[in-house]
């Protein structure tokens, strides 16, 4: 006869999760794609162009934080210090070292190897993960010497980066209402930069003008007007005249006087003051014929421009005191 222990009964008897609670592991905090815990963080804004993946994250935090990411083939990550005071340590190997940020300060590092930084202040970060696929178009734009990889850098301040990255901060915190065209050329400048500052090259000899033929200048400005109303990149065009992104970008900069994003909005409010003559049209329905997003910002830009909002502009044109026009977009 089978006598059962007062402990084995006990267990028996309890509900099946009491049974097995102590086989159940705490699930780790879930981190984000740069190896940093979501919850830690104050503010996560990103954008996508074209192979180059934009963030911001803010930490506030003074609790101990670390950040973490396996070795892969995902390219390189630029983080650009929107802040002062912010310091980590940085372990690879048995090596470990440690460095200060404060604003435009940046770094660089590569995916290929494991990453890991004990955070020990708060941290603002404006962050470029840039694709293998991206850099590589990149370094075969780039004149002169060839460059094999990027510098790892870190703490190095560069105010150029800086510059860049506030010029991209509206466009994060207001995702839906972002020139699409704009960020991809703002992100493409970057990376070239990056290649051109931080690629362990030479000097390089000064560049060559570059213009667009006469066909291609007409194909890029056809296709920038055919949608007027919507969203088209850079990678489109480029790719219909048969040129890279970033020789397309000079080239156009340097035959037209201005970017490729200058030229579109010049266009999308040389339409709007002709659809402004018609009183019948309203402005929220002239801003979206034109691309904007909506109504106030296409007075925002409209205002920038001209100097008065539309519906300003739009009564001084009923009693024929026209703004001074503007400047020829060709």
């Amino acid at each position: 006869m089978h006598v059962e222990s007062d402990h084995s009964a006990q267990s028996r008897n309890l509900p099946p999760p009491a049974r097995q609670a102590s086989s159940l592991r705490v699930a780790p905090a879930p981190k984000d794609t740069l190896g940093c815990m979501s919850s830690h963080l104050q503010r996560d804004q990103g954008l996508c162009a074209n192979g180059i993946e934009i963030h911001r994250k803010t930490m506030a935090t003074q609790h101990l934080h670390y950040v973490e990411t396996e070795c892969s083939a995902r390219g390189v990550l630029l983080g650009i210090s929107m802040r002062d005071g912010h310091s980590r340590r940085v372990v690879s190997g048995r090596h470990a070292s440690c460095h200060d940020f404060d604003k435009g300060s940046i770094y660089i590092r590569g995916f290929s190897e494991r990453y890991r930084a004990d955070i020990q202040r708060p941290f603002d970060f404006v962050l470029l993960e840039i694709s293998q696929a991206s850099l590589d178009r990149a370094i075969e734009d780039k004149q002169g010497k060839r460059v094999g990889s990027l510098v790892h850098v870190a703490g190095v301040r560069d105010d150029v980066l800086l510059n860049l990255a506030e010029a991209l901060t509206p466009a994060l915190d207001h995702p839906a209402g972002a020139s699409m065209l704009f960020v991809e050329q703002l992100s493409i400048a970057m990376t070239s930069y990056l290649v051109e500052t931080y690629g362990g090259a030479a000097p390089t000899t000064p560049r060559t003008n570059r213009i667009l033929s006469r066909s291609h200048e007409a194909r890029a400005k056809e296709m920038l007007r055919s949608r007027i109303d919507s969203s088209i990149s850079i990678t489109e065009i480029a790719d219909a005249c048969g040129l890279s992104r970033s020789y397309f970008i000079h080239a156009f900069r340097e035959t037209t006087g201005h970017t490729p994003h200058q030229w579109l909005i010049a266009q999308r409010l040389e339409h709007a003051r002709a659809l402004l003559v018609n009183a019948e049209t309203s402005l929220a329905e002239v801003a979206a014929a034109c691309g904007f997003s909506d109504q106030s910002h296409f007075t925002r830009v409209f205002s920038q421009h001209s100097g008065v909002p539309p519906g300003i502009w739009r009564r001084r044109m009923r009693v024929g005191n026209q703004d001074r026009p503007f400047p020829p977009s060709n």
